[in-house]
């Protein structure tokens, strides 16, 4: 980015993969200048001093599918059918404070996951992301890159997600309800 604040679009199209990571807004793009840092940084949902956590006290969309150590939820205001979000049962922050026994479950369960949401067709990639800045009880979310989309590989698929129109909490339900059915069917 250097100093010239102005970005254009196409110079924000990366080759990856035989297809072009592009932003999902128009020319000219101008970067803003950062605010001042914010420290200490206010609390999040589930810390001390901020709102109650969402997930412990049931404040979330009810789960497709839990077993001990997860719940699968559908979000809504989405755009993708088949994103799902999965918490964990206990109340911890990060892969940093995870105990060790949901740390080794947690590949079983995103692989469940992932193959459950390629079921639905129609997808090419399914996306795991995890951002923690506005509640503190772990989860992460994964997003299905639609097959051909090929505007929103990498890192676009989110910035993508925000800009399409969306789709019904009631469309995102149901096909949540198919992912959740599908890591059922899987589990021994």
């Amino acid at each position: 980015m250097g100093s010239n604040p102005t970005l254009s679009a196409t110079s924000q199209s990366v080759p990856l993969g035989g297809g072009h990571m592009q932003l999902p807004y128009e020319e000219p793009l101008v970067a803003r200048e950062l605010g001042p840092r914010v420290i200490p940084e206010p609390p999040r949902r589930g810390e001390p001093g901020g709102e109650p956590c969402g997930i412990c006290e049931g404040g979330t969309t009810g789960a497709v599918w839990s077993d001990e150590n997860w719940t699968l939820h559908p979000p809504v205001g989405g755009s993708l059918p088949g994103t799902v979000w999965l918490a964990s049962r206990l109340h911890f922050d990060s892969f940093a404070d995870m105990p060790e026994v949901l740390a080794s479950d947690f590949g079983r369960v995103c692989a469940e996951i992932e193959r459950a949401i390629l079921s639905l067709g129609e997808i090419a990639r399914v996306h795991l992301y995890r951002w923690g800045d506005g509640g503190s009880h772990f989860h992460v979310w994964f997003l299905p890159r639609p097959l051909g989309m090929m505007e929103a590989i990498g890192h676009m698929l989110p910035l993508w997600e925000d800009v399409l129109p969306n789709v019904t909490d009631e469309e995102l339900a149901a096909e949540a309800h198919r992912v959740g059915d599908v890591v059922a069917a899987a589990r021994p």
